[in-house]
């Protein structure tokens, strides 16, 4: 292997315009317990932008190549690894146990090599391509957590979904239709609400214009106190902040919100009234595990699942990928092949 490298290298904190490819990159050795990759494909996730604006609490060593999500192939392995062999096509859980997320406390995928630890390799099935496979552990495998793991939609359901033309919310729009649901796909534009339709979306919402809580009442009928009629089933939100009431309004008796991020306020503006008097459940999902990853792509395998790919970009240009997503102007997933 060589002794440098391309890489994507965050060395301050600021905007996008802080990032800066550099080809002179220590190419990584592996390490016990450890192998090196080659990167073949690496996707962006809203956290990257928040690690390069910096986050209260969290200190990033710096510099730092981000880029929590990757998939790739080993070229070294370290002492005491077992059961991998250089060649292996592998998916990285970015979760590193010792020193946490990859691309924000370690160096990530936006690079050509990446050290990783060996209990972080997904073995990928044949079939499933890098790009696809990349595209997958933090905005595919929240949703497949949040949905799938905690066994929150059933066949039938009306599932609502916030921001459903980002990564998490395109994969859950997908996931709940392999669920059997009916679901209501809400986004900021017409462009992206004629993709989610061809999505599968059974219905589309343009929250700029239209109180999505106000359409649900409108179109499913006013949730009941006594009797189940009216309403969704199921709200998943991820954005918190102006739309957390509504959301609690228009879910029928019994029904659920979900939730594993708040992009738009963590601290909203509560009435407790609907959780009681609609027996209403607020089921939080964090993260997501290999098992979770592994099924996934055992989906895209048998033609089950097929990742929303906005654009597959070079390493060169990645930060304006970065900056698409910043301004979301993307459908899906944004991936670099290094």
């Amino acid at each position: 292997m060589p002794s440098k490298m391309k890489a994507l290298v965050l060395s301050e904190h600021g905007g996008i315009e802080n990032l800066k490819v550099v080809e002179d990159h220590p190419v990584p050795t592996a390490e016990a317990d450890h192998v090196v990759i080659r990167v073949r494909a690496s996707s962006f996730n809203y956290h990257d932008v928040f690690t390069v604006r910096g986050m209260p609490g969290i200190k990033v060593p710096l510099p730092v190549v981000i880029g929590l999500d990757m998939a790739g192939e080993v070229t070294e392995i370290g002492p005491d690894v077992t059961g991998w062999t250089v060649g292996d096509r592998v998916l990285v859980n970015p979760l590193n146990k010792a020193k946490g997320l990859m691309g924000e406390m370690l160096d990530g995928g936006m690079a050509e090599y990446c050290a990783v630890s060996a209990d972080q390799l997904i073995a990928m099935p044949p079939d499933v391509s890098f790009v696809d496979a990349a595209s997958l552990p933090v905005a595919y495998g929240t949703a497949h957590r949040m949905l799938v793991t905690h066994d929150t939609v059933k066949p039938g359901d009306r599932v609502l979904v916030l921001g459903a033309s980002g990564g998490v919310g395109t994969g859950c729009l997908m996931l709940a239709k392999h669920l059997g649901a009916e679901v209501i796909a809400c986004a900021g534009s017409d462009d992206k609400m004629q993709r989610l339709k061809e999505l599968g979306a059974d219905h589309v919402v343009n929250y700029r214009d239209t109180d999505f809580s106000k359409w649900a009442i409108s179109t499913f009928g006013k949730p009941q106190r006594r009797s189940y009629e009216g309403g969704v089933d199921v709200v998943v939100n991820f954005t918190g902040g102006d739309t957390w009431v509504p959301s609690l309004r228009c879910l029928k008796r019994g029904g659920s919100v979900l939730v594993c991020g708040a992009t738009a306020g963590f601290d909203p503006k509560e009435d407790l009234r609907y959780i009681w008097s609609f027996e209403l459940k607020i089921i939080g999902s964090n993260s997501f595990y290999s098992d979770n990853l592994a099924a996934l792509m055992d989906l895209i395998q048998d033609g089950k699942l097929k990742p929303v790919i906005d654009k597959v970009l070079s390493l060169e240009e990645a930060a304006e990928g970065l900056r698409l997503i910043e301004n979301r102007e993307v459908m899906g997933k944004i991936v670099v092949t290094p």
